[in-house]
């Protein structure tokens, strides 16, 4: 073996040996801290929690904010409206589009229309409770869930909350 040969697979070694010892040396640099210094508490926060030291203020409020008005009055459908929608016929010519079920829509949208992924276009139409009851509206293109008016909720008589099924007929 030359000289020159042992040095250089003694230099990879040398490297290999002082890094350890430089880890070790570095990690303990913090026990030399002085031992009046504060040390910042664990990451995760506190182990219990604390007590309140401030309270909100107390405020009122109701579902639909302080304008609250009841359906009623958001309904500007009259009653002949409605009746005249209640009583008009199943026509020859409709088309089942399927059924659906409804929630809902904005009552500030007045009118009785149905808003459904089942058509494109907005046409008359006409759907059918599972109870028997027709109404005719006018048939909305929507996306996702299918919007029925307060005034159609109301001329079926369904309650506000619910969430009926329908079946759906265009003309």
């Amino acid at each position: 073996m030359r000289v020159g040969e042992w040095r250089v697979t003694l230099r990879p070694m040398k490297q290999t040996l002082l890094f350890p010892v430089l880890v070790l040396t570095l990690s303990g640099c913090d026990a030399l801290r002085s031992q009046g210094e504060e040390r910042p508490g664990p990451l995760t926060g506190p182990s219990q929690a604390a007590a309140a030291t401030e309270f909100a203020p107390t405020v009122a409020t109701t579902a639909l904010g302080a304008r609250a008005v009841s359906a009623a009055a958001l309904d500007t459908t009259t009653e002949a409206e409605k009746a005249a929608a209640l009583a008009t016929p199943a026509t020859g010519g409709e088309k089942s589009l399927g059924k659906t079920v409804v929630a809902l829509g904005p009552p500030a949208e007045q009118g009785l229309w149905l808003s459904t992924s089942l058509v494109t276009k907005v046409t008359q139409g006409r759907i059918e409770t599972a109870a028997g009851q027709s109404l005719t509206l006018e048939l909305r293109p929507g996306t996702g869930g299918s919007l029925l008016s307060l005034a159609a909720y109301q001329a079926l008589g369904l309650p506000l909350t619910g969430l009926p099924e329908i079946s759906v007929y265009a003309n």
